[in-house]
């Protein structure tokens, strides 16, 4: 969704009108629960606090401010709330889980299911944050910038993350 299209879908919010909740979900629903589940590792956990994360935003639609970047506003607010779930719950991070999420090409089940294997067995040699980077980088379309933002920490250092984490995916399809 461009910028324009989502300013329009948050005013509509504004204004009550749920069609611009119901856009803005079906266009960043699996982008923000990718991001809560990088967080919280648990199937359950991340559909909850995805559900969460749109109620939340009809709520706080008129804080928004434009061209600043709606993506990683989104991601900010959904990597919040995963951590505040998390501290809310007293729980560490499981990090044998994998991805439950696949967005099918048009390959046949059986080539669907060996490149979902695949993805998520190279995905779980990562660590959590170059996975939580590869993911922010690859399904949020984020920048370095803006992804340093969201994790706190120095941009070279998320780059330099991505280019290991790329590396480490590369080695294991050859």
């Amino acid at each position: 969704m461009k910028e324009q299209l989502f300013n329009e879908n948050i005013k509509r919010i504004c204004r009550n009108d749920k069609e611009g909740l119901r856009q803005i979900y079906e266009d960043y629903c699996p982008m923000v629960y990718s991001a809560v589940w990088e967080v919280l590792c648990n199937r359950q956990d991340a559909e909850d606090v995805t559900s969460e994360f749109f109620i939340r935003l009809w709520d706080i639609a008129d804080t928004y401010r434009s061209g600043k970047g709606h993506r990683a506003w989104l991601l900010t607010i959904a990597h919040n709330m995963a951590i505040d779930y998390l501290r809310k719950q007293k729980r560490e991070v499981p990090t044998e889980s994998a991805p439950e999420e696949f967005h099918p090409g048009q390959a046949s089940h059986e080539d669907q299911l060996c490149q979902k294997i695949s993805l998520e067995q190279a995905m779980m040699m990562l660590q959590q944050e170059e996975r939580q980077i590869v993911n922010l980088k690859i399904m949020g379309e984020l920048t370095f910038r803006e992804i340093a933002a969201i994790l706190r920490k120095p941009q070279g250092t998320v780059a330099w993350c991505y280019r290991k984490a790329i590396g480490k995916l590369r080695e294991v399809q050859l």
